[in-house]
């Protein structure tokens, strides 16, 4: 069971690589769209995420719901917003500075908070 929680914990810090790494691609650019590397890592961070949360569960461990629900709503947001302005040929600035402080918040809490086990 560790060897899947730490496989699905790389897959999952792989995903957010590639969505804070679409955003930053852009940081230059005066036009920003959801690129495919925003969509791909918001996917695959928001269901490895969730499986995570399977194996923390299935395991013997104390899990902090708090903080798992906090990070889930987070990164519900941040799909729900990439998927949404996918087909778009761009995005506002205030959307593109809101999914970047919001991908970086969601590692936030992954590292500042107490661990998912206390």
């Amino acid at each position: 069971m560790e060897i899947l929680r730490l496989v699905l914990l790389f897959v999952h810090i792989l995903g957010f690589a590639a969505l804070i790494g679409g955003l930053l691609v852009q940081a230059r650019d005066s036009e920003k769209a959801v690129n495919g590397a925003m969509r791909d890592g918001a996917g695959t961070a928001f269901l490895t995420g969730l499986l995570l949360v399977g194996v923390l569960e299935a395991g013997d461990g104390d899990v902090n719901h708090a903080k798992l629900g906090v990070k889930f709503v987070v990164a519900l947001v941040i799909l729900v917003l990439v998927m949404a302005n996918t087909r778009k040929q761009r995005i506002p600035q205030g959307l593109y500075l809101g999914l970047l402080a919001l991908s970086i918040l969601n590692v936030a809490l992954a590292v500042f908070w107490s661990p998912a086990h206390t």
